[in-house]
């Protein structure tokens, strides 16, 4: 009679444990959404303006859509093209008539001249804000995966060591989830928990749809053989120590790996960003002392003042850019 009681108690303990966590993820959700209630508004208004008017542009943009899950981003499809469609084009009218009042009241350029340089910034505008919006998605997702993949690791080892403490599946994501760490392991580990306290899926199903979604191949192959040891009654503390050797390795390769690409980087700074400017600067100076090429857009103190304000900053910005991509988080 005492194991039957003792089996009652502990199943009674179990669902109030999954119930108070259920409540503590509600609250949660709430807060979150609470603090982004004004953001997510702001969001959606372009939707509200034109999105009835660009379903026949949405085509377009089909690879848009599965970047856009995998990135994490809490707007909807349409919305988001709404979005990209109107800031581009008001970032390209004020582009244009930023530069036409510089060109013309400032520089003292020509009418006609500082008005096609201003349609051609205008339109390279637009095609920027596009295109930003665009790989944004693509950008997110795949510092997600980045750092799914540099911190695979440390999740691996820390599951397996639960899984030796004889700690179920379902209680080890749910005890990785609540390490108060922004990380997308964490992110993830909080989703699976979401899954099976609050939804009341199985902790199989929940792993197979984090393996589902998410951007990063490692991680999938860790929670496929994690699924696969589960359900073959093998030994999870063994997989999940194999598998944290094995990530160890990989981290070992691609630090290596990056210590080269970071020196192909560097020589590419020194010569496109230190040693190129100088070299156009010294020429445009010496062509301006010349005389130049008169009032016209092959001015050489507007190329100068072009490349030193605009040339520079933005490909300062784009080297960072990539130079982030690349970087692995340790």
């Amino acid at each position: 009679m005492k194991k039957p009681r003792r089996e009652t108690l502990r199943n009674v303990l179990h669902s109030i444990r999954s119930r108070f966590s259920a409540i503590l993820i509600r609250r949660s959700w709430r807060q979150a959404e609470s603090a982004e209630s004004e953001t997510v508004k702001l969001r959606h208004i372009p939707n509200l303006l034109i999105g009835s008017r660009i379903n026949r542009f949405l085509p377009l943009f089909k690879d848009l859509d599965l970047n856009l899950r995998r990135s994490s981003l809490r707007i909807n499809f349409r919305s988001y093209v709404s979005l990209a469609v109107m800031t581009s084009f008001l970032v390209s009218v004020l582009t244009l008539i930023f530069l036409t009042l510089i060109l013309n009241a400032i520089l003292n350029l020509p009418l006609l001249s500082s008005g096609l340089f201003s349609i051609g910034g205008g339109l390279a505008a637009l095609a920027g804000g596009i295109i930003a919006f665009y790989v944004y998605p693509i950008y997110r997702a795949d510092s997600i995966r980045r750092d799914l993949d540099n911190n695979i690791t440390f999740a691996s080892s820390y599951l397996a060591i639960l899984a030796g403490a004889g700690v179920a599946p379902d209680s080890m994501f749910r005890s990785l989830s609540k390490i108060p760490q922004d990380l997308a392991i964490i992110r993830e580990s909080r989703m699976i928990a979401q899954d099976v306290d609050l939804f009341g899926i199985d902790i199989l199903t929940a792993l197979e749809r984090a393996s589902e979604r998410t951007t990063s191949e490692r991680f999938k192959e860790l929670l496929e053989g994690l699924i696969a040891t589960i359900r073959s009654g093998g030994d999870q503390m063994t997989y999940l120590m194999q598998r944290t050797q094995e990530n160890m390795e990989l981290k070992r390769i691609s630090m290596r790996k990056f210590s080269d690409t970071l020196g192909i980087f560097s020589e590419f700074y020194v010569t496109l960003l230190i040693a190129g400017p100088l070299v156009f600067i010294v020429m445009l100076s010496v062509m301006a002392m010349l005389g130049g090429f008169g009032p016209s857009l092959l001015n050489p103190y507007l190329l100068i003042m072009l490349l030193t304000y605009i040339g520079i900053p933005f490909g300062s910005t784009i080297f960072i850019v990539t130079l982030d991509a690349v970087t692995p988080r340790w």
